[in-house]
Formats: C-alpha cells, sequence, structure tokens
C-alpha cells in the first residue's frame, strides 16, 4: 500500500511539472512569435527607409 501511494505521488508531481514546463514553453513561444513580427517589422521599415534614402541621393 505504500509503494503505491509513493507511485502516485511520483505520477502527480510528474504531471505537475510538465503542466508547469508546458506552460513555460508556450509562453516562450508566445513571446518568440512576438520578438519575431517585430524584426520583421522593423526590417521592413528600416528597407524602405534604406531605399528611400537612395533615392534621394541621385
Amino acid at each position: 500500500m505504500r509503494a503505491l501511494l509513493w507511485v502516485v505521488g511520483v505520477v502527480a508531481g510528474v504531471l505537475i511539472l510538465l503542466g508547469l514546463i508546458l506552460e513555460a514553453v508556450r509562453w516562450l513561444i508566445i513571446i518568440g512569435l512576438i520578438a519575431l513580427v517585430i524584426v520583421i517589422i522593423l526590417g521592413i521599415v528600416k528597407g524602405r527607409q534604406a531605399m528611400n534614402h537612395r533615392t534621394r541621393r541621385r
């Protein structure tokens, strides 16, 4: 009986830790996607500024 309680306790602990890790991974993915969108937008803006700067020089 004591062994069964230990197994149930360990499984419950693993499930709780797995849930926390998956939650953290989900937030990291969301933050990563937001950062990727920001980098793409900044790249487009900087590219347009560089193109406008080149055309003004001519």
